[in-house]
């Protein structure tokens, strides 16, 4: 909340509280407090916890600063798949498509529903694939791959 915000909110405050007890002074003052002191402090009570409780809930509800965004590194200029290095590695034009949609991040699942074969027939591929580039896991042989020029 800005320095001017604030002002203007106390200064609501200051205005709003004024008028009530501007209105107090008009009643009858001493009738008011001998006969309804009970409800009065208890009004009073109530109006300052839900004031208090507003005040906080919106400090503790405010949106977190968001932080400076990490700089995007900008890639080289896009090197086109080698063949030749793909087929010096062994790996066969259905391990290839496999590989680009791992790359692609997709899950077992999804990539045997879009190449249309069983999730066994992605995860055979996806093991001979992965003993081909040295890697460990999916990530790794993305990183491989991108390395050996195997994705653009």
């Amino acid at each position: 909340m800005s320095r001017h915000a604030v002002g203007r909110t106390v200064l609501l405050y200051g205005l709003v509280a004024g008028v009530l007890v501007a209105a107090l002074q008009l009643m009858e003052y001493r009738l008011l407090v001998l006969s309804h002191a009970l409800e009065l402090y208890g009004a009073l009570v109530a109006a300052l916890f839900a004031a208090l409780g507003i005040l906080l809930g919106r400090r503790l509800t405010r949106p977190a600063a968001d932080p400076a965004p990490a700089p995007v590194p900008v890639p080289a200029a896009p090197r086109l798949p080698d063949p030749a290095r793909r087929e010096a590695l062994g790996i066969t034009a259905r391990e290839h498509e496999i590989l680009a949609l791992i790359a692609e991040g997709l899950s077992t699942r999804e990539m045997a529903g879009r190449l249309g074969v069983s999730e066994n027939t992605v995860k055979t591929h996806t093991g001979r694939l992965l003993a081909k580039l040295r890697a460990r896991r999916r990530t790794e042989a993305v990183r491989r791959a991108q390395e050996e020029g195997l994705l653009s």
